[in-house]
């Protein structure tokens, strides 16, 4: 048994992983730049070790976190997602060292980070992928321009190593291919160091569909049901659904087997996901696994009834997977909307500050998972997300209403946030019909933006959360 775990991570993910460590009676260690001292995770966690006066340094020095695990004798580290959460490098020093590594084994994430080597590795095991490429590298710009006419435009470039959006370029036409091929070198080389860059025929307006995947040490594997992924902008997700309202519960079955194999044919062990594209013919094609906890781990839990940082603390102490795939049966809808600080009306641009008040929105099957409190200045330097909603209820109706209903009482202010983008996402018809695609936001971000902001005198829930917070102080 684990008697105390560092996480490798900061803000709403680390919070999340010590509260699964409490309620395992496992100690804590947080670790933590300068610029995050007052942060929540710091605060609640066992023990704390600051790491950098650079606010990111630290958290990406494998040898740094290493060093400062072993000074704290603990027995394992979480990496959370993001930071060095996929990076094969860390892990593998994290195992050399003799601490364990709570996630899949090096090898496995470095197999899986690269999607061209996952690409292969699925091919070669009968797993539906996308047609497509070997990195274009060495190609010359006539040879790449002959493969993305062979292979029927629109297509789209990605960057081997990319995650998180990041080195994604859709091209529609033969003269836009050169161009961005270069851009997506130069931001995969500025993001991931490493500019291989592979084409695929680019799917148009799929559903993302994911699949949970849960793997232990001897060779049990079992999904926890998919996740709908579809509403995004930028290729950054902004709400998630579980189960999907659309898909049929054959499609289901198969699509979960699918997940299975290929999480076999990884030999993954942990937690992981298994990510699809689903055409609007119900043809899915795998499109790469993730080899950690994803964001939106929090309405599988909320469906399945199971931890899965939990599961995933147990799995990595060596324990048998006690469940089995008939033991997985979806209990109702939950669906999670990521709160960011951003400025709508200026392009989402990031908009870090004080909280000046906090009233998360509370009720019966209604979830918040954050890392901000009134009085936290958030900083300038890490992603914008503060905070994830999450509701569940017997439809997938009624859990858009109780969403509706928590995002309207859901309070933050001192900074500008996505709440009003959100409820106007809620009220949209399509979407609560579940006609939905990747292209949803794109195509509807004019009705969907927030035509005036509510003034605090007249918000009620505003006037509430002042009249609480003189009185409790919170």
């Amino acid at each position: 048994m684990f008697q105390k775990i560092l996480i490798a991570n900061r803000g709403e993910i680390a919070v999340r992983i010590i509260r699964a460590c409490r309620d395992l009676h496992i100690k804590s260690v947080a670790i933590y730049a300068r610029a995050d001292r007052d942060s929540l995770h710091v605060k609640m966690a066992d023990e704390s070790y600051e790491i950098s006066d650079d606010p990111l340094r630290g958290y990406l020095d494998a040898d740094l976190i290493v060093e400062v695990a072993l000074k704290a004798e603990v027995d394992a580290i979480h990496p959370g997602y993001g930071f060095l959460s996929e990076n094969a490098h860390f892990a593998k020093k994290v195992q050399e060292a003799g601490i364990t590594w709570i996630g899949p084994d090096s090898q496995t994430i470095a197999k899986m980070g690269d999607k061209n080597a996952a690409r292969e590795i699925m091919q070669k095991n009968g797993i539906p992928i996308v047609p497509g490429t070997e990195p274009l590298n060495k190609h010359s710009t006539q040879e790449i321009a002959k493969i993305a006419q062979k292979i029927g435009y629109p297509v789209i470039l990605k960057a081997s190593s990319g995650g998180g959006g990041r080195g994604i370029r859709v091209v529609e036409k033969q003269e836009d291919l050169i161009e961005s091929f270069n851009a997506c070198k130069r931001e995969a080389m500025a993001f991931f160091k490493n500019d291989d860059v592979f084409m695929e025929k680019y799917i148009v307006n799929p559903r993302h569909i994911e699949f949970q995947i849960l793997a232990d040490n001897y060779g049990n594997v079992i999904h926890l049901l998919e996740r709908d992924c579809s509403i995004q902008r930028r290729h950054q997700k902004l709400i998630e659904i579980a189960p999907s309202p659309l898909i049929s519960d054959d499609l289901r079955r198969r699509m979960g087997a699918t997940a299975k194999a290929a999480a076999k044919a990884a030999q993954y062990t942990n937690a992981g996901t298994v990510e699809f594209l689903l055409d609007e013919n119900n043809t899915f094609y795998f499109m790469e696994m993730n080899t950690r906890i994803q964001v939106e781990h929090g309405v599988t839990e909320e469906i399945t009834g199971y931890d899965l940082i939990g599961r995933q603390i147990r799995i990595a102490q060596g324990e048998i997977l006690d469940l089995t795939q008939h033991d997985i049966r979806p209990q109702g809808f939950a669906i999670e909307a990521r709160i960011n600080a951003e400025d709508v009306a200026n392009d989402f641009v990031p908009n870090p500050g004080k909280i000046t008040t906090y009233y998360p929105a509370l009720g019966p099957f209604v979830r918040v998972d954050s890392c901000i409190y009134k009085d936290y200045v958030i900083p300038p330097f890490y992603d914008s997300m503060i905070a994830k909603l999450i509701v569940k209820a017997s439809s997938y109706n009624l859990a858009v209403n109780k969403l509706s209903r928590a995002l309207s009482e859901f309070t933050i202010k001192g900074v500008k946030t996505t709440i009003p983008f959100l409820m106007n996402i809620c009220n949209d018809k399509d979407f609560r019909r579940g006609h939905f695609d990747t292209s949803y936001i794109e195509s509807k971000i004019e009705e969907l933006m927030p035509q005036t902001e509510s003034k605090p005198e007249d918000d009620v829930v505003s006037v509430i959360a002042a009249a609480l917070s003189a009185r409790y102080g919170a």
